[in-house]
């Protein structure tokens, strides 16, 4: 374990993994612990496509509320990225299972959180809840997602005939690269060399995204007909989203104060399918991240964070 690229107090270290058909393979665990003698437990948070963790302001937020706040880089992505890899990607979601499962063991067994909320973005989203489902960690009390990728943006027909070609062709030539159009305006939005307020890394998380692969795109539709199909989860769940998806043409505020990436009318439409104890919060303003708005709508994001997390998980607090 050493100090991260983030700073003190983050620490990192290594979860070296099975080698793949690319050869070797590694995730990468971030930690910043709890600013209180006493914790409430931990949060463990996954990141989304194109993505990796460096939000300090949410794990402070955490840590200021005594929870230990651990992050994951997935395989392939961020801190984890070799340079003998496919960026980003997995031929199936499970894959991941094998990271979370290693970085859930350091959590609970090693550091001995028994409340652990978890919490992911995007993809993400996706990824943990349908390992919490498979696997019923005893320590989770409650998940935090934050614009989770429910479902495929895009016409009915793409859903649908679609995805059955995608099916085929990720099947059998699953590096094959999909066309898509990237402007870039969700990148610029964030970075601070841009037009944005924040600092990361463009290697790891470029401007124009990461390629899109059939395999992998097979994969996320799978994960999706699972969510579709109806998840258990036992825990409370919060679900948080942008007010309104739009299309831009150009750089300007509907830039900044919608979701771009991701259908928000679909993520709200899948919600209940997490469990039987869901709460959907839909943020006027908020960008595709909402906890990457801008300064008065992240607050907004954060009051609703902290009343679900009294209602639900540390009424004791409230």
């Amino acid at each position: 374990m050493r100090e991260d690229i983030l700073g003190a107090p983050y620490t990192v270290e290594q979860i070296v993994l099975p080698d793949d058909e690319e050869g070797a393979v590694e995730a990468t665990l971030v930690h910043r612990p709890a600013d209180t003698k006493e914790t409430r437990g931990a949060v463990f948070h996954v990141h989304g496509f194109a993505d990796y963790f460096f939000h300090t302001e949410y794990a402070e937020w955490w840590t200021a509320r005594g929870y230990d706040f651990y992050a994951i880089d997935l395989r392939k992505y961020g801190r984890s990225i070799r340079e003998h890899q496919t960026p980003n990607y997995v031929g199936d979601l499970r894959e991941h299972f094998v990271e979370i499962d290693d970085a859930w063991n350091r959590i609970t067994d090693r550091d001995g959180h028994d409340r652990v909320v978890l919490s992911a973005h995007s993809t993400g989203g996706l990824i943990l809840p349908l390992w919490a489902n498979e696997r019923l960690p005893a320590q989770a009390v409650a998940m935090v997602l934050n614009a989770p990728w429910f479902d495929l943006r895009g016409s009915l027909l793409l859903r649908t005939v679609g995805t059955k070609v995608i099916d085929q062709v990720g099947a059998r030539q699953p590096r094959r690269v999909l066309p898509r159009e990237v402007s870039g305006f969700y990148a610029r939005s964030l970075h601070q060399d841009h037009e944005g307020e924040w600092e990361f890394n463009l290697d790891w998380k470029p401007l124009m995204s990461w390629p899109v692969y059939a395999g992998w795109l097979r994969a996320v539709r799978q994960g999706h007909a699972e969510l579709h199909r109806g998840l258990d989860l036992p825990f409370p769940a919060l679900v948080l989203s942008s007010g309104a998806t739009v299309a831009p043409s150009e750089m300007g505020e509907q830039v900044h104060g919608n979701d771009i990436v991701l259908d928000v009318l679909q993520i709200r439409k899948w919600a209940p399918a997490l469990g039987k104890h869901v709460t959907i919060v839909a943020i006027d303003g908020a960008r595709h991240d909402v906890v990457l708005s801008v300064p008065p709508v992240r607050k907004r994001v954060y009051d609703e964070i902290d009343r679900w997390l009294s209602a639900y998980v540390d009424p004791e607090s409230a």
